[in-house]
């Protein structure tokens, strides 16, 4: 993908504008806004255009103006970030307030998360690993849905929840690792029958993994054959939990 240079070039030329015509629009700008920071240089132009330089707010509204580009477009403007989608690059753009969505780019962004029919899709009965497929998250996250029949962590995570699940993070944290239920490690797993989810423990040897309810659960500890009839697929990332059915 071409820099802000490129894409103010690519602009300029769909206008079939020359930069010479840019700055004379720009002069008028600057004369009808009584501001003459709003008057572009055609050699200026010629050099963002070349080198990718910077540019100022004051530069970029008036060649915005000039070419026609509504406030998405001009966010597309914006050079490529290397950061990982969903990470980094959330954070950044992240609000301090609470917020209500109405419009906007973060209404866009929660609608990618949770859908207009995460309330009034279909729970499955069983907990269930969803296909893998092409999104924004690095391919070692997958998502599954805890079945209304699981309820191992309720009233922690309910029946219907999605969860996020990292693969690359399988292994089982030991006590000492973790100070309360919130900061335990919550696991997705596979047995002969299905899948399940919950906390889990391993006796000294490894030799068997139990799987422990939350405490508020009426649900009893499982325990399987570690590695032999039962295998972590990965730790439980995120939750996107329903409040009522």
């Amino acid at each position: 993908m071409g820099g802000i240079g490129n894409k103010l070039r690519e602009a300029r030329t769909r206008w079939k504008l020359s930069l010479r015509e840019v700055e004379e629009r720009s002069s008028q700008l600057a004369a009808q806004w009584q501001n003459p920071a709003y008057r572009i240089s055609a050699s200026w132009l010629d050099r963002v255009e070349r080198e990718d330089r910077g540019l100022s707010a004051t530069k970029l509204i008036v060649l915005a103006v000039i070419y026609g580009l509504t406030a998405e477009q001009m966010i597309a403007l914006c050079p490529a970030s290397g950061l990982t989608p969903g990470h980094e690059l959330n954070q950044i753009s992240a609000p301090n307030a609470t917020l209500l969505l109405s419009s906007g780019p973060l209404e866009q962004h929660a609608k990618h998360w949770l859908p207009d029919t995460f309330l009034t899709d279909t729970l499955p009965d069983t907990t269930t690993l969803l296909p893998s497929g092409q999104g924004i998250l690095p391919s070692h996250y997958r998502r599954g849905v805890i079945g209304q029949r699981d309820r191992m962590l309720e009233p922690m995570i309910r029946g219907g929840s999605i969860v996020l699940i990292d693969t690359q993070k399988r292994a089982v944290a030991s006590r000492k690792e973790w100070t309360h239920e919130f900061d335990r490690p919550i696991y997705f797993l596979i047995t002969r029958v299905g899948y399940v989810s919950g906390f889990c423990e391993l006796d000294k040897d490894a030799e068997w993994l139990t799987l422990v309810p939350h405490p508020l659960s009426y649900e009893t500890s499982k325990r399987w054959k570690y590695r032999k009839e039962i295998e972590v697929i990965g730790t439980v990332a995120g939750v996107l939990m329903r409040r009522t059915v």
